[in-house]
């Protein structure tokens, strides 16, 4: 195997960022300067580098609100979520398997919006000169992947639509900084990431696509809120205002690929063109969808794998912790999701 696929210099950015997807033991979190609203109602959200704050700031979606944002940050979905079960945060975006997780665990955490953006970017990686050409070559091999990530269950799928279970694999537990480490140094025959790592990886020249999550995975992202926060009529209407400014920034983020990849970029310390990279691949993609059956079913399919694999101590109805009443007329959650051609992954 190589020793290295990518200059170290590149490895820091990547090695500071973190996804929805993943599941890291903790969280960096601390309160921001709030919002320009002068409300009385406060929204405590919880976000991530380069999210919600910072492409609604880019839209100018956080002009003349009628409450306040506060805004601590973390480094995953899952310790966001834990944040939403103690009551410390109303509401945050996630990607789709920390909510299964979350619910497995008893959590009081409620599904109120989705998104469906482009697969692409839910790939496994392997090296550019790498032997493995299929998903069935991964047999005997060892692959890297986050516990719980959407990559987690990506792999998983691809696994098994390859005719492969998850023992016919050497799974290596790792999140994706140390993955990363792993990868570029040839310590494992294939990584099972998300973008924006794959964009990077990618970029680099260095590494392929094996498979990707098209026709595998969901494409789900959702914004989980608290119930006590539901439950507060005041909340709940800065909660269905807020929902509704993401889905118009995630329109202009769609028409403006260039604009929020320069925002991206600043925000994450990705490279420019990695950030663009990511922005077509899946990024940009994302479209607002309605919390219908096909969706609840289809987190259904992933709360049951992980619990058959005893990776989550229950099994349990996602329908339960679901909430439609921001849907409005939305288009369905099979809708496919946007894209800027065929050049853009």
């Amino acid at each position: 195997m190589k020793r290295s696929l990518l200059p170290a210099a590149l490895l820091l950015p990547l090695a500071l960022l973190a996804s929805a997807c993943s599941s890291p033991s903790s969280a960096d979190s601390g309160s921001g300067s709030g919002s320009d609203g002068k409300g009385s109602v406060v929204l405590r959200v919880g976000d991530q580098k380069g999210g919600a704050e910072a492409v609604l700031r880019a839209a100018g979606e956080l002009d003349d609100l009628p409450y306040r944002i506060t805004w601590s940050t973390f480094t995953s979905g899952p310790p966001l979520l834990e944040a939403v079960n103690a009551k410390a945060v109303d509401i945050g975006a996630v990607g789709n398997t920390p909510p299964v997780f979350a619910a497995g665990a008893d959590s009081k955490i409620t599904v109120v919006a989705a998104t469906r953006g482009d697969s692409a970017g839910e790939a496994i990686l392997v090296a550019e000169d790498s032997p493995l050409r299929t998903p069935r070559d991964l047999k005997g091999r060892t692959v890297a992947v986050a516990q719980g990530s959407s990559a987690h269950f990506q792999l998983i799928a691809s696994l098994k639509k390859a005719g492969l279970s998850p023992d016919d694999v050497k799974v290596s537990l790792l999140q994706p900084a140390d993955a990363l480490a792993a990868f570029t140094s040839g310590k494992v025959d294939a990584w099972a990431v998300w973008d924006p790592y794959t964009s990077q990886v990618l970029t680099s020249g260095k590494a392929r696509v094996l498979t990707d999550g098209r026709g595998v995975v969901n494409g789900l992202g959702f914004q989980v809120a608290a119930p006590a926060a539901l439950a507060d009529k005041e909340k709940a209407a800065a909660i269905g205002d807020y929902i509704e400014r993401l889905r118009r920034a995630q329109d202009w983020v769609y028409e403006h690929p260039e604009a929020w990849a320069k925002v991206w970029a600043k925000e994450t310390g990705l490279p420019y063109d990695v950030a663009l990279a990511a922005v077509k691949r899946s990024n940009g993609t994302r479209i607002a969808v309605a919390l219908d059956k096909e969706a609840i079913a289809s987190e259904q399919e992933i709360a049951d794998t992980f619990a058959e694999l005893k990776l989550i101590p229950r099994t349990f109805r996602f329908t339960d912790y679901v909430d439609t009443r921001f849907d409005k007329n939305l288009p369905p959650s099979t809708t496919p999701a946007r894209s800027y051609g065929k050049g853009s992954s």
